[in-house]
């Protein structure tokens, strides 16, 4: 018996260092079998019913890969004990499965060991989840991943609960009781820092449509959760000294800034004559609310206007910030900031006819280049087949689904409302989607790539004609 457990457990941690990458997929996959498998059951419904199995599925793919879309009434549907389970969900998934894994090794422990380090490292930078060498540009260093973690749960709970608290008195002044703003705060604000987007209320965010402070608590904390906790991290420590950040956390928060603003502008550019949406708003609500739309297609997942009722050039423009996300090892989704960065700054190497990639004094490697062009490779292919899937299933209108399918991909979860009426099967090919963009397209290749073996021998060069 005791050599079965020592074999056992030689093999949990070869499994866990050798490959974090996938570790990080059968994690996520358990925790999805088990919030299935809670939601389920009676108790989980408002009507002690049991929920279908397609729909608890979706909503626990939904919760623990912090996406937000929804097949059911999030509102009326669960029963207290449900909307429990989710709030839990959403906390853990947002902070990443590995990361929670290895924070409570280190409670429990009180020191964090190398094996830990690794796991750990695996979800604060997707580069490290092939179990290779470690490199000194990394955005968090292996020996700072311990500090890195304990930013991780402080700021979680000190943004949550500080936006929870924000948020009370305007929801009491909504018309809400002192009961249920107790409950709706912190509900709230897990959804906007996890970048969720789910809402507890009947009637949703659209409730406070015209609180503009409650709406920028919520953008606020949506913002914090999406640029990273590495970001986070780096900032918690040289906040006043931006030439101390590193390149990654210049990056991110330069593109994430642009995005902002150019989305704003395009949002108000082409629904201010919507009557849908702008149309019927005056001038200081519709700027407000296009820089809101610009947030949350980024990530967040509120929606103030009815998305099915944007123009089809706001959904293309949607589609793409959605797309791209927020920053790596946040809570956002997409193929990130970070990537969309390094992929512009190599097209305007190559144009300007340099030989080397370069920003703010820094040259970007090339094997980072080469990732930049997978993860936007392997996202666009996802994306495509699962669009293609999911239209010849129902039929609908192709800009419908391609908005749900990249809402989906990039966990953001707005929805044209196409979402909700999705058969069981196109139900599965999304919460597929999710999945895979939620564990990430590096983690995926990372782990296929765990198994390649290495080439001694390189073939002789011959260059074909490109464009």
């Amino acid at each position: 018996m005791k050599r079965i457990r020592r074999d056992v457990g030689h093999f949990f941690r070869e499994f866990t260092t050798s490959s974090p990458a996938r570790f990080a997929i059968l994690v996520f996959l358990l925790l999805i079998t088990l919030w299935t498998t809670l939601l389920t059951l009676p108790i989980s419904s408002a009507s002690h019913s049991r929920t279908s199995f397609a729909d608890a599925l979706f909503t626990a793919v939904s919760t623990i890969c912090v996406t937000g879309l929804s097949t059911v009434d999030m509102a009326t549907h669960w029963s207290p004990f449900g909307n429990a389970v989710i709030y839990i969900g959403v906390n853990i998934g947002g902070m990443g499965a590995l990361t929670l894994a290895s924070m409570l090794g280190l409670i429990i422990s009180k020191r964090l060991g190398l094996r830990a380090k690794l796991i750990a490292a695996g979800d604060t930078n997707p580069l490290r989840a092939h179990g290779g060498a470690v490199s000194e540009s990394q955005a968090v260093r292996l020996g700072e991943v311990g500090q890195l973690l304990r930013t991780v749960a402080l700021s979680t709970l000190i943004i949550e609960a500080t936006t929870a608290a924000l948020l009370y008195l305007p929801i009491v002044s909504a018309g809400y009781s002192w009961l249920e703003a107790a409950w709706y705060a912190p509900y709230y604000a897990a959804m906007a820092f996890t970048n969720t987007g789910f809402t507890p209320n009947p009637g949703g965010i659209a409730v406070f449509g015209h609180d503009y402070f409650f709406l920028t608590v919520i953008m606020v904390a949506v913002f914090l959760g999406s640029i990273g906790f590495p970001v986070i991290y780096a900032l918690s420590r040289d906040l006043l000294r931006p030439r101390r950040w590193s390149l990654h956390v210049k990056l991110t928060l330069v593109t994430t800034v642009i995005l902002f603003f150019a989305g704003a502008v395009a949002f108000l550019a082409l629904e201010y004559g919507n009557p849908g949406t702008y149309g019927s708003m005056n001038a200081s609500d519709t700027v407000f609310q296009s820089f809101f739309m610009s947030a949350m297609t980024r990530s967040g997942g509120f929606a103030v206007v009815d998305i099915g009722e944007l123009y089809g050039s706001s959904m293309v423009v949607g589609s793409m910030l959605m797309f791209v996300g927020g920053g790596s090892a946040s809570t956002a989704g997409g193929i990130k900031v970070t990537t969309l960065a390094v992929l512009a700054l190599s097209v305007w190497s190559e144009a300007k006819g340099r030989r080397s990639v370069e920003a703010f004094g820094r040259r970007v490697p090339s094997d980072v280049q080469r990732v930049a062009v997978a993860v936007l490779a392997w996202g666009a292919t996802i994306v495509a087949l699962a669009t293609i899937v999911i239209a010849q299933i129902t039929h609908a209108p192709i800009a419908e689904v391609l908005f749900d399918v990249i809402s989906g991909f990039a966990t953001v979860g707005l929805s044209t409302g196409l979402t909700e009426t999705l058969p069981d099967s196109a139900l599965y090919v999304l919460a597929t989607t999710i999945f895979m963009g939620r564990v990430g397209t590096v983690t995926l290749a990372a782990a296929v790539a765990a198994t390649s073996r290495s080439q001694l021998y390189s073939l002789p060069v011959e260059r074909p004609i490109v464009g």
